[in-house]
């Protein structure tokens, strides 16, 4: 295996094997706590423009099947493990982690001390960094990593979301029957594709959904041609703020058509209702995230994938008729907002987990009695 360097802007430097193409790929620095999931990760896009580091030790084990995609393409920039395994064994598994990385085009690096560079990023924050095999001056790649622009202004939405409108018609993966036809549809949901999951997807349309998705600049006139019984925001990546167009077509949606929203879609709803949104240190990513529900005060285990947050005080700032639903239990950021008289909510986690447990589904559900009470 070649070598490869992954160099970080602020200095660090770690050194290991190559993983995947050989290359060179740059993006943000983040970890993820999931023990399983590689593939639902990498192909999820809302890591668009983010290396991935995976701070279980040992991944690729149960190598990749084309089942297990949460989008049409890995969207991670980079991808960063302690030990790749060189075999793999699963009954649905057809190639290995690293033929898989090698055919789609991304770079990543095994062989480094994954707990070291976790910690670096706690402490330091999540920051701009690459991974290389073909520069080997140091120097060099963390002069070219600090002088990448922060994830903070970067509008990646338009880089992920779909480019017409299209119908989905899959629901959720079963053993005997691997992914279902939905049963027939009793709403209609217009959802936004802000760099949507599949699973998302999956879960509506096993509930009774029709679902239309629309690319993120959608105005509130085409959805309200469409005549939806409800309206979803997705998940994707990046900054909130500079994505406008989607913040000022929810707010003229407001009141219409029940909305739940989740992760950037919690994020660009919040703003919609006058809140502000901030970038976290290190971010929420991975599959064991505690959150309390303020409303039953159950805790659920949750699954999370994000770097920015809603601001509570600057909704509280907005007014009354906006609430707190759910709370981080690791550093108190806002999981959960809800309108207190229209039909309006939304959570900063991922409820269709894909990786991760499913304690929130019941979320979709009160979804669907929101469309049901109309």
């Amino acid at each position: 295996m070649k070598k490869a360097i992954l160099a970080l802007a602020d200095g660090a430097v770690f050194e290991g094997k190559s993983l995947g193409a050989e290359g060179e790929t740059a993006g943000e620095i983040i970890f993820n706590t999931s023990m399983m999931g590689y593939q639902e990760i990498l192909t999820d896009p809302s890591y668009q423009g983010q290396i991935v580091t995976m701070t279980y030790p040992l991944i690729g084990n149960v190598g990749v099947n084309p089942e297990d995609e949460e989008s049409d393409k890995p969207y991670a920039a980079g991808f960063v493990v302690k030990e790749a395994s060189g075999t793999f064994s699963n009954w649905r598994s057809e190639r290995s982690l690293h033929a898989y990385l090698q055919e789609r085009g991304i770079v990543g690096i095994q062989g480094i001390d994954t707990r070291a560079l976790t910690r670096h990023i706690r402490s330091r924050g999540a920051q701009q960094g690459i991974i290389s095999t073909v520069d080997p001056d140091r120097n060099s790649l963390v002069e070219r990593a600090g002088l990448r622009p922060s994830m903070e202004g970067q509008d990646l939405v338009r880089e992920v979301t779909c480019s017409k409108p299209y119908d989905w018609q899959e629901a959720e993966w079963d053993l005997e029957r691997g992914y279902r036809s939905p049963p027939v549809a009793r709403y209609h949901v217009a959802v936004f594709d802000f760099g949507i999951k599949r699973n998302i997807l999956r879960i509506l349309a096993g509930l009774g959904c029709q679902l239309t998705v629309l690319p993120a600049a959608t105005s509130a006139a085409e959805v309200r041609a469409l005549q939806p019984d409800g309206i979803f925001l997705s998940n994707g990546p990046g900054d909130p703020e500079p994505v406008t167009y989607a913040v000022e077509t929810i707010r003229e949606l407001l009141g219409e058509k029940p909305i739940f929203g989740i992760c950037l879609g919690h994020q660009l709803l919040g703003r919609a209702l006058g809140g502000k949104t901030y970038k976290l240190k290190f971010g929420h990513h991975g599959g064991n995230q505690p959150v309390m529900d303020l409303t039953t005060r159950k805790v659920e285990i949750t699954s999370q994938n994000h770097g920015f947050a809603v601001d509570v005080d600057s909704l509280k700032e907005a007014g009354e008729d906006v609430e707190l639903t759910h709370i981080n239990l690791n550093d108190r950021t806002v999981e959960g907002l809800q309108h207190k008289s229209l039909p309006v909510f939304s959570v900063q986690y991922h409820p269709e987990s894909s990786p991760g447990p499913h304690d929130s589904r019941y979320l979709f559900r009160r979804f669907l009695e929101m469309m049901k009470r109309g």
